[in-house]
């Protein structure tokens, strides 16, 4: 039973990698664009996306100080935002697990909603290399 746990666990892992996607600048600037992300924000936005996760829709952080994980291209933190149960739950009503697909509609919403509650100051990524300092580039997306 053990053997077979950890093939179905390896096989999950695997399925994940494969289907991980990083975003080239402007695929991101597309897609929060039919999130409605709104324009004025968009450099910040992607800035913060950049920062936080590399445009990578599968990315888990390391084990935070709390023990907490953050989660996707938004790098949402599951100790208030997203339940690590099949089950959805926390703020945004959500697993964590939903937060790692190519579909980034729950992750954008949950994002939003963060964004409503805290502004960027939510994100390490944002106040540490955007905060002040000069923005990604999008004109040509």
């Amino acid at each position: 039973m053990t053997k077979l746990l950890v093939v179905v666990c390896a096989l999950a892992v695997l399925n994940c990698i494969c289907y991980a996607k990083e975003l080239s600048r402007c695929e991101l600037v597309t897609a929060l664009r039919a999130q409605g992300f709104p324009e004025d924000k968009m450099r910040d936005w992607v800035c913060l996306v950049e920062n936080e996760s590399g445009r990578k829709t599968h990315k888990k952080s390391p084990r935070n100080k709390n023990g907490s994980y953050d989660y996707g291209l938004f790098q949402i933190n599951d100790k208030y935002w997203c339940s690590n149960t099949s089950t959805p739950g926390k703020d945004c009503n959500v697993t964590c697990a939903d937060l790692l697909t190519d579909d980034i509609t729950k992750a954008a919403t949950c994002a939003k909603k963060v964004f409503k509650r805290h502004g960027f100051m939510a994100w390490y990524g944002w106040r540490n290399h955007c905060n002040g300092k000069s923005l990604p580039d999008i004109s040509k997306c």
